[in-house]
């Protein structure tokens, strides 16, 4: 479905079988058009070489990205049958790949995909990464599936990857361990620490492989981020005769000059906590992983004066900073609102002065010009040894940047003089 969506922004098919063609193993991608629901979608296949007389046999529903042999074959839904090499370790994997004619982001990407799937697959079976023994997504059809994702989006030129909460199916699959709840062991393991969403249908939605390269290769997890759209492609999996169309979805567009993302606020009210205390817990929440503290004066009930402290940090964080909160000041409850936040596009880099390396912060707009600011404690410690006052180094750095990143970093403003009125006898 990956490989589908990623043929359908636009990949040319001749030269991902011609990189695909670095693995030296005999293969043949069949690409069809065809319909799910409503939806026109790419739908490809892996066809293989027939077997040997007396080799293994693998019989499957037609989805190439199952781990351990996960099946998610229905009694209401048709049987394809499928010839496939019988498996291989993760060791022959890895010598595989490693030895192939890939281009190296691609074979790094590959091989950190299947290293995902082994820790993933150790873990549920309480076995070393090593003595992971891949069934049918350790056959070729699945590491030409795996590697072509990786040329695709790098032939696609992709420089960041986002990613909706993935939707997940209950009910349960087949495998050779027997029946397994969905989703299943190793997909759930893959998927700590993401976000998921409940489908609703009653099938295999996310594979251990397709959670193995999500995991691998997306850079957020968050909402559809702003952007100025260039492609839409859509990949097919097998046709299902319930819920949703089986088929996942791409966006394919340049950056906005700003993004999105999930962030929680975490709120608590305080009256009888010593203030010069506030510092301490400030530093202990930075430490836990906070992206902002604020503190705000209340009047709160009999007329107490108080204080707000108000956290914002990544959601995956709200846990660690609320034990914060809790040990830290004298709060009995912490409130949690997740929400999303927009933001610009921000760099950082060290830029040379005459009062010695400074770091600034740049944040680009829409249009990418950047406007820059020095950082404090990097202009602190410089001022306090140079002996000048410290907006002498904050304007040096400022300027500095300026100057590298011309004209692509905006100028700030210079305070306009007031007009001297002369008064005439």
């Amino acid at each position: 479905m990956l490989l589908g969506a990623l043929l359908d922004l636009g990949l040319p098919k001749r030269a991902l079988e011609a990189d695909l063609a670095g693995l030296d193993v005999p293969f043949q991608l069949d690409v069809q058009r065809v319909t799910r629901g409503p939806l026109d979608a790419n739908y490809v296949e892996v066809r293989l070489p027939q077997p040997r007389p007396g080799r293994a046999r693998v019989h499957h529903h037609g989805r190439l990205v199952h781990s351990h042999a996960y099946d998610d074959e229905h009694p209401r839904h048709g049987r394809h049958e499928h010839s496939h090499d019988p498996g291989r370790s993760v060791r022959e994997i890895r010598r595989l790949i490693a030895r192939a004619k890939l281009v190296p982001v691609v074979r790094d990407r590959a091989l950190a995909i299947f290293e995902a799937l082994a820790t993933a697959e150790a873990r549920v079976h309480g076995t070393d990464v090593d003595d992971v023994h891949f069934h049918e997504v350790g056959a070729l059809d699945a590491i030409v599936d795996v590697t072509g994702v990786a040329i695709g989006l790098h032939r696609l030129g992709v420089e960041r990857i986002t990613c909706s909460p993935l939707p997940l199916g209950h009910g349960s699959v087949n495998s050779d361990h027997g029946a397994l709840p969905l989703p299943a062991p190793a997909t759930l393991e893959l998927l700590r620490g993401v976000p998921i969403v409940p489908a609703g249908i009653e099938w295999e939605t996310v594979t251990p492989t397709g959670a193995a390269i999500v995991r691998t290769l997306v850079d957020e997890f968050c909402t559809l981020p702003a952007m100025h759209v260039e492609a839409i492609g859509i990949g097919a999996g097998n046709e299902r005769s319930e819920g949703l169309p089986n088929v996942l979805r791409a966006v394919l567009g340049r950056g906005a000059g700003f993004g999105g993302d999930r962030v929680v606020v975490l709120e608590t009210h305080l009256d009888d906590l010593n203030p010069e205390h506030f510092e301490y817990l400030m530093e202990r929440l930075f430490e836990a992983g906070a992206l902002d503290v604020a503190l705000m004066h209340l009047q709160m009930k009999k007329n107490r004066p108080g204080f707000a402290i108000r956290v914002l940090a990544r959601p995956a964080e709200r846990e660690v900073l609320a034990r914060v909160l809790f040990a830290e000041s004298t709060t009995l409850g912490v409130r949690i609102a997740e929400m999303e936040r927009v933001v610009l596009a921000r760099e950082e880099r060290k830029v040379a002065t005459s009062f010695g390396s400074i770091r600034v912060k740049i944040a680009r707009d829409a249009s990418g010009r950047g406007t820059p600011s020095a950082e404090y404690e990097d202009c602190k410690v410089a001022a306090k040894r140079a002996g000048v006052p410290l907006r002498e180094v904050v304007r040096a750095a400022e300027e500095a940047a300026r100057a590298v990143g011309a004209p692509s970093v905006a100028r700030k403003p210079s305070p306009r003089r007031r007009p001297v009125k002369r008064r005439t006898r």
